[in-house]
């Protein structure tokens, strides 16, 4: 049994203004890929694993993982069955302006890249996407969901904690959707901060990108349009604002999300899907 792992910094993904035939990622350590975009540093197993007979180390467990980058809160899985790469979004997610430095961001630019880079690699079955976040940059959010409902390989999201706002068209961009019973989900209008030109247009431009996600959440999920415009423009649930706050019972009642479960349920459920394409591909 061969196992593989390989890490990818944001920093290398960054680093493709230098020229993707770049040897040297930006630690200054010899990149063995022969610098394929988005590929990052190669490394060898653990340190305390036994090697196999090509010489390659192996964990002891029979799993390997290796954590990329501490703000990347990316890992690749392999157990000799199928390799799983898990990615999280968490915090906001951060768009065209930079949030301060006290907030925790998603940012696009690191994503789309590395969507990329899972999807044409070949060792790599399929993608378990992690969610807790309050939302974000509308066109950043809706890019990143556009990616993961456009993949070819089987793909998963598991809501945590919160998938709130632009959350919600990441998590049902996957093929199928889960979320914990202590998970919230808040749905509410297209909003926007700073100066507003007091125009019908502008307007008229909030109406058609409230529709464009209407539109995403309905195609990649069992909701109704009528229904997710209901529950975005209730007055009772938030004080401050129109919108409802979903549980996880309820988001899946509105067709939002596939099914209330945790990792187990995802990983199952990402599993049965690699089988199924593994055996399309084989031509069983």
């Amino acid at each position: 049994m061969e196992f593989r792992r390989f890490d990818v910094y944001a920093d290398d993904v960054n680093g493709c203004d230098n020229g993707c035939d770049n040897n040297y990622n930006n630690n200054g350590k010899e990149n063995v890929s022969g610098g394929k975009c988005g590929e990052g540093e190669k490394k060898e197993n653990g340190e305390n694993g036994d090697k196999d007979e090509k010489g390659d180390k192996k964990p002891k467990n029979g799993v390997e993982a290796e954590n990329r980058d501490a703000s990347d809160g990316a890992v690749c899985i392999s157990n000799g069955h199928e390799s799983v790469y898990c990615m999280c979004i968490i915090g906001q997610i951060e768009g065209h302006y930079i949030l301060g430095d006290n907030q925790k961001t998603t940012k696009y630019e690191h994503l789309i890249p590395r969507l990329v880079s899972v999807e044409e690699d070949e060792d790599t079955d399929g993608v378990l996407l992690v969610l807790n976040t309050m939302g974000g940059d509308v066109e950043a959010g809706l890019a990143i969901a556009e990616m993961v409902a456009s993949m070819s390989k089987p793909t998963v999201s598991l809501v945590l904690g919160g998938g709130h706002s632009i959350g919600v068209p990441l998590a049902v961009a996957a093929r199928r959707s889960f979320i914990v019973p202590s998970a919230t989900m808040t749905v509410h209008p297209v909003r926007i901060s700073g100066t507003v030109v007091g125009a019908p247009q502008t307007f008229t431009y909030f109406r058609d990108m409230q529709e464009r996600i209407i539109d995403f959440i309905c195609r990649n999920s069992r909701a109704e349009a009528d229904t997710v415009r209901e529950l975005m423009m209730r007055p009772d649930q938030i004080a401050t604002d129109v919108g409802s706050v979903l549980a996880g019972e309820e988001a899946v009642k509105y067709g939002i999300i596939d099914e209330v479960g945790g990792l187990k349920e995802a990983l199952a459920s990402l599993r049965d899907m690699v089988a199924q394409n593994k055996d399309k591909n084989n031509g069983r």
